[in-house]
């Protein structure tokens, strides 16, 4: 990733939010704090991020425990230094939360994985329940009366079940530690013909179920591997480098919020080598559920995550560009380059490998302790 590219991964007005991130050192992972322009190290008071994040008051902990680091954030991001923002929060995900993925998902179980029967699948399944859906409160009378006709047609889905049944899909992505941060390979099996980026909002959780900020996700998909069966869910979810993360957490104060993050829109770029360009855009706003409602189902009293938690919220849009086929819609290839924008979370950028030519996964939570206790960190109790 260029050097241009990865200077513009930090919102512009990245010097008056606050913002937790992670950096790779030759000494091992250290958690740092933006606070308005200003970088603080967080590793010698908590040790890792989401101890910092679990704490009563994390932006008031940023000056009261944090030390004051020099650090030129966009030469760190520039020198590839910056992490995926979280350590031991659980990886989340919600999906088919949207209508237009909704219809995607519908479409990729109506075609058993086989992309070249997608389009014409595509205006079978709009023919029979358009796509005005977005209007319709999920688990509502009104969607349990769709959810009859659809029955009585033969034509329901596991993916209607959670588009527009009382029930949200959250699934687990990955480990904890697995996410690669911007400039990362990011993976994609060779097993699959039909694979995707999933553009995504992801919001920080804390133990408490308490909802802190956000990021940008890459919730990467092989849509033919989950299509031939949901349950393939995790083989075409969880592999090598295949969720990306960053470049920051963008935390709540008085000039972000979670409304901030309703109406943020995501915009997607795709570079290929092969000079394919693809450009799209959706409104987190068009979500069918509201995020702290699945915040809500992700965490309560049945669920608890004493490290918190990151949730993606599902993907606003599929990419169906054709790439090399007419109706063949838009598969990965090997050097793809991602981009993944908001403008107030900055911009998420990585290029696309095979999940076996990614960098193996070998630092997980073993690794960061022994880090830190090498460094003998953290200094004093969270």
């Amino acid at each position: 990733m260029q050097a241009a590219t990865m200077q513009a991964a930090l919102p512009q007005d990245w010097r008056e939010g606050h913002f937790a991130l992670r950096l790779d050192t030759p000494a091992g992972p250290v958690a740092v704090a933006l606070r308005q322009g200003r970088a603080y190290d967080m590793t010698p008071a908590f040790g890792t991020v989401s101890a910092w994040l679990n704490e009563a008051d994390p932006l008031g902990a940023i000056e009261a425990r944090g030390e004051p680091l020099a650090l030129d954030p966009e030469a760190a991001l520039a020198e590839g230094r910056f992490l995926a923002p979280v350590d031991l929060q659980a990886i989340k995900a919600c999906g088919v939360t949207y209508v237009r993925s909704m219809l995607e998902r519908v479409i990729e179980e109506r075609c058993r994985g086989d992309a070249s029967r997608a389009e014409a699948v595509r205006a079978e399944v709009r023919g029979i329940i358009g796509e005005d859906l977005a209007a319709l409160v999920p688990g509502s009378e009104e969607a349990m009366r769709l959810k009859e006709a659809l029955v009585a047609k033969g034509w329901w889905s596991q993916y209607l079940e959670v588009g527009i049944g009382p029930d949200a899909e959250v699934f687990t992505k990955c480990q904890p530690l697995a996410a690669v941060g911007p400039a990362a390979p990011i993976g994609v099996h060779p097993a699959s013909a039909w694979s995707n980026p999933e553009p995504e909002a992801v919001l920080c959780v804390n133990a408490r179920g308490e909802i802190l900020g956000a990021t940008l996700g890459n919730d990467v998909n092989l849509r033919d591997i989950e299509g031939r069966s949901a349950l393939l869910l995790g083989r075409a979810k969880d592999n090598n480098a295949a969720t990306a993360l960053g470049p920051a957490i963008r935390l709540f104060d008085s000039g972000f919020t979670l409304e901030d993050v309703r109406r943020a829109e995501i915009a997607l770029r795709i570079e290929g080598e092969d000079g394919f360009v693809l450009d799209e855009a959706g409104g987190v706003g068009a979500i069918s559920r509201d995020p702290a409602d699945l915040v809500a189902q992700a965490a309560n009293a049945h669920h608890q995550y004493p490290d918190g938690f990151v949730l993606f919220l599902g993907t606003p849009f599929s990419p169906g560009k054709d790439r090399s086929t007419p109706g063949g819609g838009f598969t990965h290839v090997p050097g793809d380059r991602v981009r993944i924008a908001s403008g107030r979370l900055g911009a998420l950028c990585n290029q696309v490998a095979r999940t076996d030519g990614c960098p193996p996964w070998r630092f997980g939570a073993g690794a960061l302790f022994r880090s830190l206790a090498a460094r003998g960190l953290p200094r004093t109790a969270s």
